[in-house]
């Protein structure tokens, strides 16, 4: 099949599980009776969705716990070497992970036992020994840290900071959407500890809201970092690669990007299209992806742009584009780390502060330059009645068809500031053009025309001279260092 062809049995593919046709057979034939290759690849997708269930979109104890039915249950007190179980905490897709005390160092550990079923193969256990090694060396404050990884009784655990508090699908459910300053607070600190750990070529591979930690105190911590993919100087510290481990190791397929679901090589391009679905689901309550069914959103993060947040939900502009770079395609269209991630962060809320202090004054300024236009098309009236030619009279036709049009633009652009604000620097950029050649039409036509007056009412020439100078210096200079200071224009 051709990309096009793929491309209309994707399309196809939703379709049918979004409108559930009584007989599917006969609305593809009507759907696409041209192709018959496309509808055997519909027929072929349907299928795989009957059998793969929600299995895609969950973590491996999920979606198969039989899995981890094998695994040995500690009761609080048991002991093993320096560590005292005090509780289970949770299960999750690695195995069971409980409160422990640190007899040794005197200290409260998360104990996380690997389920026997994933750690069987030697090569496997020697990969989990060789990562956790190397990702302990991760010390940033936004990232949980791994202490150890130990083995007792032939079974592995890995020994980690305990932390209290909450993750971000718990904040998700509750409902409440987030305001921007907390999104972008929240943001900046998930990068910075992406950006740490990609300086030290470590990806994570499973970022989602359940990785995400905001504890008591309000800090942000990414979990899971022990397994991760290792790559360079960290690589060669912890020893050579093997290939990963299958099913627990892979992530979560929701928050997989492209490269990731279709099996080739990820880098920290991959955490910044988790990053990118996880903030945007944040925001809008929703999956950026989401369709029908679990394989119809894996179809749709291949196939499908999602819609921009500030035209969803009425996000801030700069961050919807941050987030829409994250969630592209090509891993060479993202943000290529996470530093790079955290700059654009930084530099669009910067961009952001100083329009607070600045937006008064830009409308002052497209206020003021609507007076000008009134002031200037009457002044042009003035001289036409002053000396009656055919010059003067077109000169005041087409001062007021330039003035109407740039009044009209500067009203819309207020209006928008006012009411949508997302879409200002949008708007901006489309009508820029337009109020420049207009705004320069205006001037140069009110210089011309104040030269007939000369011989007549010198001084009258010389404020209408001056009256055209401002109009045109406004729109040239005072109107581009406007805007840069309000929108980072």
């Amino acid at each position: 099949m051709n990309s096009d062809q793929r491309r209309r049995a994707y399309e196809l593919f939703e379709a049918v599980l979004e409108h559930e046709p009584a007989d599917i057979a006969t609305w593809l034939e009507r759907s696409e009776p041209g192709d018959a290759e496309v509808r055997a690849e519909v027929l072929s997708l349907l299928d795989h969705h009957s059998r793969a269930g929600s299995f895609l979109t969950q973590p491996l104890a999920e979606a198969a716990p039989h899995l981890l039915e094998e695994d040995r249950v500690l009761e609080p007190g048991t002991v093993l070497g320096s560590y005292t179980i005090v509780r289970e905490l949770g299960r999750g897709g690695m195995g069971r992970v409980y409160l422990a005390s640190d007899a040794t160092l005197g200290r409260t550990v998360a104990l996380k036992a690997l389920a026997p079923q994933l750690t069987r193969d030697p090569s496997h256990r020697e990969r989990l020994r060789r990562e956790a090694r190397a990702a302990a060396v991760l010390t940033h404050p936004g990232i949980c840290t791994v202490y150890a990884l130990e083995e007792f009784d032939g079974e592995l655990y890995i020994a980690t900071e305990f932390l209290e508090g909450h993750t971000l699908r718990d904040e998700m459910a509750d409902g409440n959407r987030p305001s921007t300053e907390r999104v972008v607070a929240t943001a900046r600190e998930l990068a910075a500890a992406l950006s740490s750990a990609h300086a030290r070529g470590v990806t994570h591979r499973d970022l989602k809201p359940e990785n995400v930690m905001r504890t008591i105190d309000g800090r942000i911590k990414i979990l899971d970092f022990g397994l991760a993919r290792i790559e360079g100087p960290a690589a060669a510290a912890a020893g050579t690669m093997t290939a990963a481990l299958p099913g627990a190791l892979a992530g979560t397929p929701a928050y997989m990007s492209p490269e990731q679901i279709e099996g080739r090589a990820v880098g920290p391009g991959a955490d910044v299209f988790a990053f990118g679905v996880l903030v945007y689901e944040w925001i809008a309550g929703a999956h950026p992806f989401q369709a029908g069914s679990p394989l119809a959103t894996l179809a749709r993060v291949i196939e499908s742009t999602p819609e921009s947040l500030a035209t969803r939900i009425k996000a801030p502009v700069w961050l919807s584009d941050v987030v829409d770079r994250c969630l592209r395609k090509s891993a060479a269209d993202r943000f290529a780390t996470a530093a790079e991630l955290a700059r654009a962060l930084e530099d669009s809320a910067d961009t952001r502060r100083r329009a607070v202090g600045s937006n008064t004054w830009w409308r002052t300024h497209q206020l003021t330059m609507m007076a000008l236009y009134i002031l200037a098309t009457t002044r042009a009236w003035q001289i036409k009645e002053v000396v009656r030619s055919s010059p003067t009279l077109w000169a005041f036709i087409f001062m007021g068809v330039a003035a109407s049009m740039s009044g009209i633009i500067r009203g819309h652009l207020v209006f928008t500031d006012m009411f949508n604000r997302p879409h200002l620097t949008f708007e901006l950029r489309r009508t820029r053009r337009a109020t420049l050649v207009t705004d320069v039409l205006m001037a140069s036509l009110l210089f011309v025309d104040a030269l007939v007056l000369f011989r007549i009412e010198p001084l009258a020439t010389v404020l209408t001279i001056c009256l055209a100078i401002g109009i045109a210096l406004a729109t040239l200079l005072m109107e581009p260092a406007t805007s840069t200071a309000v929108f980072g224009e």
